[in-house]
């Protein structure tokens, strides 16, 4: 029989199917819903300076017979109080002692993050991800990408949560940026236990040619918000790839990005992923979709003859290399033979 347990950095998990940071993860209600379903983990929806949030902030791009191929969001970090957050941290941490919960920080100075830290800590999170992705509104406030974008910012405030932090801390990246594996090996250089790939990618899903205006509409107006869903899977996938090859990046890998069924998370360890994480197709589908992930997992695992996750993690990573110069002058060597 298959083992699922999953082992992230010291952030132990009965399986790899962790909820990413996003609104199905708001509440304790939520989780606890989640975890009873079957779900591993849960990274709590962004916790910092409450903000407002504004509707609507969701798009979606179809393709032909295809609903929801691409989503987009223009949502911020959670608009609850922060101590509100906390007592429920706590409070599924009772009653789910055994689940990976993992909490979700952004704020701005050197002495909001040890604040946070301390009181995420204190109030029972297995670990910390702390939010170097997201690509829109607090990108402009210097927080989010602008922080992913930047190795040196990356790797300060990453020092500076490790100067208090006692429990494993994640890096979440950003994919707006040419080259994944800068501040990826800037996580490692800041002390980070781990890195989380990739958050949304910046981008206009869809405009209102009626009414001139790019989608979600908010009173009249709009802006990009983030993109995700299963049309980002493949760049996901190739950024996990460039990160698990890289001899620097010595750190253990969350995936995230259009992760839909068993499959997709198969995918996605074979590429060198310790646990995978999922937004969209919870949004869509519903939490009960975990039911179905886990039974496809086990059935691979078994068909293959794999015992735990750790025997085929990265199969596929060294398996994929670049298609250099050489390979080119081979390939026309035999064509011309």
């Amino acid at each position: 029989m298959a083992n699922l347990r999953t082992n992230l950095a010291g952030i132990k998990s009965p399986n790899p199917f962790w909820l990413a940071s996003a609104p199905p993860t708001n509440s304790g209600y939520q989780i606890m819903k989640a975890f009873d379903a079957g779900w591993g983990g849960a990274v709590w929806k962004t916790l910092g300076v409450p903000v407002v949030n504004v509707s609507s902030r969701y798009g979606a791009l179809n393709y032909r017979d295809t609903r929801m191929m691409g989503f987009n969001n223009i949502e911020l970090i959670t608009d609850r109080p922060l101590s509100i957050n906390l007592k429920e941290i706590e409070e599924v941490k009772k009653r789910f002692p055994d689940h990976a919960v993992i909490a979700s920080l952004m704020v701005e100075t050197k002495e909001q993050w040890h604040q946070i830290v301390r009181d995420a800590e204190n109030a029972g999170a297995d670990g910390l991800e702390l939010n170097f992705g997201c690509p829109h509104g607090m990108c402009e406030r210097g927080m989010g990408s602008a922080v992913g974008q930047e190795p040196k910012v990356l790797k300060t405030i990453v020092g500076w949560v490790k100067e208090v932090a006692k429990t494993p801390v994640i890096v979440k990246l950003t994919p707006n940026i040419t080259d994944i594996t800068r501040p990826a090996l800037a996580a490692v250089e800041g002390g980070g236990d781990a890195i989380s790939l990739i958050n949304t990618i910046q981008s206009l899903v869809g405009v209102d040619i009626d009414n001139f205006v790019t989608y979600p509409v908010v009173d009249g107006k709009s802006t990009n918000g983030g993109y995700c869903g299963p049309a980002v899977k493949p760049i996901a996938m190739n950024m996990l790839k460039n990160c698990a090859q890289h001899p620097g990046v010595t750190i253990p890998i969350s995936g995230i990005g259009g992760v839909e069924n068993w499959r997709d998370a198969v995918e996605f360890i074979l590429l060198g992923a310790t646990s995978v994480q999922v937004c969209t197709a919870v949004m869509h589908y519903g939490f009960g979709i975990i039911r179905e992930m886990i039974a496809g997992l086990e059935r691979y695992m078994d068909e293959k003859g794999f015992a735990t996750l750790d025997d085929f993690r990265g199969k596929s990573s060294s398996k994929c290399e670049t298609l250099g110069r050489s390979q080119f002058e081979i390939q026309s060597c035999c064509e011309h033979q």
